[in-house]
């Protein structure tokens, strides 16, 4: 497997989507006007149906930028997002607006998936701009419908590296915990926070190392309980995690990876492992989304016994086809 040492970008993104009516926009109006640390640029998708309050942003047929008296700015994407982030870098670089870190809200119907490779594959972005992580919002009332009936939104829980979930009081504790049951069925990555998006404290979305390459692989520990590993409601998005303490062949790894997402990756919403492989003695950890993956070397595995485990969260895929050429990847 390739390793790279990627360089840090220097401004840190957060995408905040969820389903429609979940509450993004009362978060992102929170966060407009919150005493924070943080200069951010909140970027809209002019396709959603909800709107940043109008006395924060008016919305016009042109692009327009709006500053806040907290520090923070505000703009609509019209066009090309790779085009609407390095617009505002270089506005940034010519002192014409100061920001730190931005937060783009997708609309309620919107696949992250294309947004966050932008992040990883754009030469204009890649360089400047590091993916922090995906915060999925979910309506507790609706929530349970809208996966249902909208494969957009069964991505994005997908996609997540934090799930908050929205409109608790609207429902008994036993839906809420079916619903949240449901979730981790289909993410057991992402922690699942209850919240009133009036009041989220802002640490909650930001700076969340969703992307950072690290070996810390947080999977619900509720997910190898009461069968959460099991579909629930048939939904296509699901998590499975495989591990080993046998060590990986290098070369034949990276060979099944490659056919793996070659085949799959459309399908293969985020998957993220640390590995141990033959005759090497530091760890290796990988990540990607779809087809892209990236993989940096970490320390030496010192006293711990050497081990791989991945989690491979994505639509419809074979596990056990897929655990057995894991398997055949073996030294």
């Amino acid at each position: 497997m390739v390793v790279e040492e990627p360089q840090e970008p220097e401004i840190p993104v957060t995408i905040l989507t969820g389903f429609l009516g979940a509450g993004k926009t009362t978060l992102l109006n929170r966060i407009l006007k919150e005493n924070h640390q943080f200069k951010i640029a909140i970027i809209e998708n002019e396709f959603g149906t909800e709107n940043i309050d109008n006395d924060l942003l008016v919305t016009e047929q042109k692009e327009q930028i709006v500053s806040m008296n907290n520090g923070c700015v505000c703009c609509t994407i019209r066009g090309d997002l790779s085009r609407v982030l390095t617009n505002l870098r270089l506005k940034r670089d010519r002192g014409e607006i100061d920001f730190d870190y931005v937060v783009l809200e997708t609309s309620g119907v919107a696949n992250p998936g294309p947004v966050a490779q932008t992040f990883f594959m754009d030469d204009a972005v890649a360089p400047f701009f590091r993916l922090d992580g995906i915060v999925t919002v979910v309506d507790a009332k609706y929530g349970a419908k809208t996966l249902d009936d909208e494969a957009n939104a069964r991505d994005q829980v997908g996609f997540a590296d934090r799930i908050l979930v929205s409109k608790c009081d609207l429902v008994t504790p036993a839906e809420l915990e079916a619903l949240e049951s449901r979730l981790r069925s289909m993410n057991a990555r992402a922690p699942i926070r209850r919240v009133d998006m009036g009041k989220c404290p802002v640490d909650v979305v930001l700076n969340i190392s969703g992307f950072n390459m690290n070996d810390v692989l947080d999977v619900d520990p509720n997910f190898f309980v009461d069968d959460h590993h099991h579909h629930h409601h048939n939904d296509d998005i699901h998590t499975f995690v495989y591990d080993s303490e046998k060590p990986f062949d290098p070369m034949k790894l990276e060979r099944y990876i490659m056919s793996l997402t070659s085949v799959y990756g459309p399908d293969m919403l985020r998957y993220k492992g640390i590995l141990y492989f033959k005759d090497v003695d530091r760890r290796v950890v990988f990540q990607g989304v779809h087809m892209l993956a990236v993989s940096d070397v970490l320390g030496p595995w010192g006293d711990r016994k050497p081990f791989s485990k991945l989690v491979f969260i994505g639509r419809n895929l074979p596990e056990e086809a897929i655990r057995k050429g894991l398997d055949t990847c073996l030294a």
